[in-house]
């Protein structure tokens, strides 16, 4: 602010120019100050000064302007911007909408239906998008950035200026009607979170308000949104999602090199891996015995590249690249100069402890040794090989080249160097790790096994499969336990060598009824996939429940959700007091990326503090669970969750 007074206060300043200090023009505010209080001047106060400056402001953007950093330049008179920067309006990922006239400016310098995404949903834009749509003047070479921005400045200095508040909203055709039209196709996406309804009111305001009564509307909404329990929940995993990087006494760890990967196994699994790794830059030769599924691995795997350039996620050369970096081979032997081998086998412990076995004599010394086991103990696996300390858990998410989420399984004796290397693997991969110890399910299938628990007992006491399905869904997630279920199949871990019905999922399996896939699960399902209430399934289900003396009742929605949540956040406590997970951030960090835990109520261990660990453990013994040592012991403290983590996490 001082600078802008002073350059106005100079008659030898013609113009000026904003340009970044430092390697980016602006990330916007620093979320680690909310609730400070405010100090002078605002953000406002000087974005209102650049606006009304009676000499040409014109932004030099370079690397990236994002949130109040592209604010601040939606008030100047002109904009240009670097090759390669990146420009955005991110609040509503953190549950605020912008509060310094983003949602009152942008759709005046940009097209409605581009400022709908970049707002609602926080999508950013890059330099030659942005000069497309009119945000910038036009994108330049990053050596000419600053002397272009000069005389751009100096130009307009010849001009009379003209404030973005003044200009209308751009808009072709009703603008309202666009506003519904965008709420409506992404309803999915923003159904039940505060901040993208509040973006939208914003933009109708902009449509339908003077300037003046919309601004003033913008800040006090995007400060009820700072003070709200969404926002909160979204902050807590901004900053819980930067923390799973970082692991104690990994210090002096030097990650592995990594330039050659091995993936044994071309299932599901094992495509999307590879894909994850190719797409990334790393050479990859995938193993399988079966020449009929290796040929439809290589042929998904290049149709998976060619939908992603035809969708323009991905440049054609970059497509043709990643193709190039995959090798197709039948034989283990191929993977001898591997740094990294995955195996993405069948999830069997004597499949997996022989493959391994293998592996050891073929794979050179100090390479990695990886299982994607989703379940299955690390150090058995481990044991069947000389170099254990090699060995470490690589839980891949499917579809893996989508899914986020990378849960990384230390065994008794994974070294250092080899959860380093995993780590800086994940982040090159663009995957979110999260470090968890060894047990059965680690963290996420662990907790995830509790829900199946008690999903499964509700059925064979009389609930309605759908009706918990709805429950689950309304509380966001995108599919409840037994679509979810049906989804990934049921015969997942299922033998039918050992199979003796003693659960309803084996006795589905015993009637070919393994999900999906097969047109019939705990659901039916038509040609195109859409499930219906299956009779078979209701009569299969009653006889089960008749053989164990179980009298089946009517089961309310309450009792569903209490016993659908709350055991399985139990769960959640007793992995924090085991030791498996660091964090309780590294709980919420699996359940959101990995289980489709609605983000905006910021995972299981949030959402418990936030309801009251004292709550918790009375709605648990409200229908006869006694909670867990870890959670008495906490509400008898008054303690939170985070007193369980790791001392030095």
């Amino acid at each position: 602010m001082r600078a802008i007074t002073r350059a106005l206060a100079e008659d030898a300043v013609e113009a000026i120019v904003i340009a970044g200090s430092q390697k980016i023009f602006s990330g916007g505010a620093d979320i680690r100050e909310f609730g400070q209080p405010a100090q002078y001047p605002s953000l406002v106060d000087v974005i209102d000064a650049i606006e009304q400056s009676p000499k040409p402001v014109v932004a030099a953007i370079h690397g990236v302007a994002l949130g109040g950093g592209l604010e601040l330049t939606l008030a100047c008179h002109g904009r240009l911007a670097a090759d390669g920067a990146r420009l955005g309006l991110p609040e509503v990922t953190l549950g605020l909408i912008p509060g310094a006239g983003g949602t009152q400016r942008l759709p005046r310098l940009v097209p409605l239906t581009q400022a709908l995404p970049m707002l609602v949903l926080g999508e950013p834009v890059d330099a030659s998008s942005a000069a497309a749509c009119g945000l910038i003047d036009r994108a330049v070479e990053p050596e000419a950035l600053f002397k272009a921005t000069q005389d751009l400045a100096l130009d307009l200095a010849r001009r009379p200026l003209r404030m973005t508040r003044d200009l209308p909203v751009r808009a072709i055709g009703d603008a309202n009607a666009l506003i519904e039209a965008f709420s409506l196709k992404h309803e999915a996406r923003i159904k039940g979170r505060d901040a993208p309804a509040a973006a939208l009111a914003a933009l109708r305001d902009a449509v339908s308000q003077p300037v003046e009564t919309a601004l003033a509307r913008e800040r006090a909404v995007s400060l009820d949104l700072r003070a709200g329990a969404q926002s909160r929940a979204l902050r807590h995993l901004h900053f819980a999602e930067r923390q799973v990087f970082r692991y104690p006494g990994l210090e002096s760890a030097s990650p592995r090199a990594i330039e050659r990967v091995g993936i044994v196994g071309a299932g599901t699994m094992g495509r999307g891996i590879a894909l994850s790794m190719i797409s990334a830059g790393l050479p990859v030769t995938l193993v399988e015995p079966k020449a009929d599924i290796l040929g439809h691995a290589r042929t998904a795997i290049a149709n998976s590249l060619a939908s992603s350039v035809a969708k323009g996620r991905m440049l054609e050369a970059d497509g043709v690249a990643a193709s190039q970096r995959l090798t197709c081979a039948a034989d283990l032997a191929s993977l001898d100069d591997a740094d990294l081998i995955v195996e993405a086998a069948y999830e069997r412990m004597e499949v997996k402890q022989d493959i391994f076995a293998r592996l050891d004599q073929v794979a050179r010394p100090g390479a990695m040794l990886a299982s994607n086991t989703s379940y299955l103990d690390i150090d058995a696996i481990a044991s069947a090989t000389r170099r254990p300390q090699d060995v470490v858990g690589l839980h891949f998410f499917s579809p893996a080249n989508l899914m986020r989420l990378l849960e990384i399984v230390r065994g008794d004796r994974t070294a250092p160097d080899v959860l380093a290397t995993s780590l800086a693997l994940a982040r090159r991969i663009a995957k979110i790790p999260v470090v968890a110890g060894n047990c059965h399910g680690f963290i996420g299938n662990r907790m995830l096994a509790v829900r199946r628990a008690q999903a499964e007992a509700m059925l064979t006491e009389g609930a309605d499969i759908g009706e918990m399905d709805e429950v689950v869904e309304s509380f966001g997630f995108p599919m409840g336990p037994f679509r979810m279920a049906d989804l990934a199949g049921l015969d997942l871990g299922w033998s039918a060598a050992i199979s003796r019905g003693a659960s309803i999922r084996e006795r589905l399996n015993e009637a070919g009824r393994h999900g999906q896939k097969a047109g019939a699960g705990f659901y039916d399902y038509d040609a195109a996939g859409k499930p219906s209430p299956s009779s078979v399934v209701m009569d299969l289900v009653r006889g089960f429940a008749a053989a164990r003396g179980i009298v089946q009742r009517r089961i309310g929605r309450d009792e569903m959700r209490t016993r659908l949540f709350l055991p399985m956040i139990d769960e959640g406590v007793r992995i924090l007091a085991e030791g498996i997970a660091l964090r309780p951030g590294d709980i919420d960090v699996v359940w959101v990326n990995g289980y489709g835990w609605p983000r905006h109520t910021g995972g299981p261990m949030h959402y418990a503090e936030a309801m009251g660990l004292a709550e918790v453990a009375n709605g648990l013994s409200a229908i006869g669970l006694k909670p867990s040592r870890a959670l008495s012991d906490l509400v008898a403290a008054g303690a939170p969750l985070a007193s369980l983590a790791h001392p030095e996490a």
